[in-house]
């Protein structure tokens, strides 16, 4: 029976050894993947800053960082990593969530729109093109119609909930960046002619110049790598946050924020993205793109030179190579 008993014990012990180096495994293959990719991409030299918002213009173009976050919790970084940035586009992906929570995903279908528009993230065109002048959240339009729809009375109430809410996030307080929120308040003349138009239209949801504001203040949020791919973790987590536990999300708005990302995340070269890399994804003009593979992690990647629709180009490259070599596709059927 001391045989058995021993036996049994010694079983559950190298079975438990045999999971802890697993980890230690999976652990090790995520930073080689990671380091690999920072090597290939680190002397990319294609792309340029935004030049249209002139604190982007001045940003270092030489900076590089990737994150990667598992949904039990782990973090993996390299590069730039202490690098603070504008969260821009990628903002609207955590507002939408927000007011998606709030008001229902009826409503977001109904009075923002989802599908893709096919043209670049401020177009006009894009409105006047769809007769029932629905865009989608995450096009300039549509976002700014989304920041119109959140929950407060005022301004101030309005801001206090996203600012709330991309801390519960991003796990700490984050600051609007003074320099880029000013750059941008004096440059965002498009962006007031696109949201009177929606008013015009009825298709805007509060005052102008108020959801505006606050809508460039968002964009203006200063951001790390890692934030980033902390606040996507929640995505890859179905809604609950991986390393604080809070439950933020439905799973059900989860799948949507996700199926809206894979089809406009990218703006106009979406669908080349969703065929190469296969992963829900948003990018922004800042330098930063997050990437999802529901129910494993969330990549996060900082580079300031952008491509022609205005995601980085090393960002771009970096997420493709991590999610070939970990074998991460929405649309495989492989293990």
């Amino acid at each position: 029976m001391k045989k058995i008993l021993y036996a049994l014990i010694l079983v559950s012990a190298l079975g438990l050894h045999s999971q802890v180096d697993a980890r230690a495994n999976d652990s090790t293959k995520v930073e080689q993947i990671l380091a690999q990719a920072h090597t290939l991409y680190k002397d990319e030299k294609s792309g340029a800053n935004a030049d249209y918002i002139p604190a982007l213009a001045k940003v270092d173009s030489e900076q590089f960082a990737l994150a990667l976050v598992t949904t039990d919790g782990k973090v993996f970084t390299r590069g730039d990593i202490d690098s603070h940035f504008s969260i821009q586009s990628i903002s609207k992906v955590f507002t939408l969530a927000l007011a998606m929570e709030q008001q229902g995903p009826a409503a977001i279908l109904d009075k923002i729109g989802a599908n893709a528009t096919g043209l670049p993230f401020n177009s006009v065109t894009a409105i006047e093109l769809n007769q029932a002048r629905s865009v989608n959240p995450l096009v300039n339009a549509g976002a700014m119609a989304t920041v119109s729809l959140i929950e407060g009375e005022n301004a101030a109430q309005k801001w206090q909930a996203i600012s709330t809410w991309y801390g519960q996030f991003a796990t700490t307080k984050l600051a609007v960046l003074e320099d880029v929120y000013r750059s941008e308040s004096s440059s965002n003349g498009h962006n007031l002619a696109i949201a009177e138009l929606l008013q015009s239209y009825g298709r805007f949801y509060g005052d102008v110049d108020i959801n505006l504001d606050i809508y460039t203040r968002q964009c203006s949020v200063g951001v790390t790598t890692k934030d980033l791919a902390i606040m996507a973790s929640v995505l890859a987590n179905g809604g609950t946050h991986p390393i604080s536990g809070a439950k933020l999300m439905s799973a059900d708005n989860v799948e949507r924020v996700l199926a809206v990302m894979s089809t406009a995340g990218l703006y106009e070269t979406s669908g080349e993205w969703a065929y190469t890399v296969g992963l829900p994804a948003k990018s922004g003009v800042g330098g930063g793109i997050i990437a999802i593979m529901p129910g494993k992690f969330a990549i996060a990647a900082f580079s300031p030179r952008l491509d022609a629709a205005g995601n980085s180009v090393r960002a771009q490259k970096a997420i493709d190579y991590i999610a070939e070599k970990a074998k991460a596709n929405i649309f495989s059927s492989q293990d």
